[in-house]
């Protein structure tokens, strides 16, 4: 007689993404909360706020990157939850890979842009 499929034998199928993405969801969340708790800290401190300021803040390399880190962390958060989404509530495979392809060139054409408005000249 075979194994049971059942228990600690049981052949488990699929794309075993729960623990991983799970992981990635808190991971990219308290980069985000950092982010949020710099930019408030920045909002509280007595000097009044002004574009001069502002500028002053993002030509810091550091914040900079601050900033990319953050986005990075956004865009794979998004990616985590839409493909989890999609993978759940969309059926017909050619039409979640469709979704899953544009919601990519999506989040992908958003890093650029990203890049673009933290480094231009």
């Amino acid at each position: 007689m075979g194994a049971p499929n059942f228990g600690a034998h049981r052949l488990v199928v699929g794309a075993h993404y729960g623990f991983r993405d799970w992981l990635a969801q808190r991971v990219t969340a308290v980069v985000l909360a950092v982010y949020v708790l710099v930019l408030l800290g920045y909002f509280v401190w007595p000097e009044p706020l002004s574009y001069a300021r502002w500028q002053a803040l993002y030509a810091a390399q550091w914040m900079k990157l601050l900033s990319f880190v953050a986005v990075v962390a956004l865009l794979y958060h998004v990616w985590v939850g839409m493909r989890d989404i999609w993978m759940d509530y969309i059926k017909p495979v050619w039409l979640r890979l469709s979704l899953q392809v544009l919601t990519i060139v999506w989040l992908v054409a958003c890093a650029g842009w990203a890049v673009q408005v933290l480094w231009r000249a």
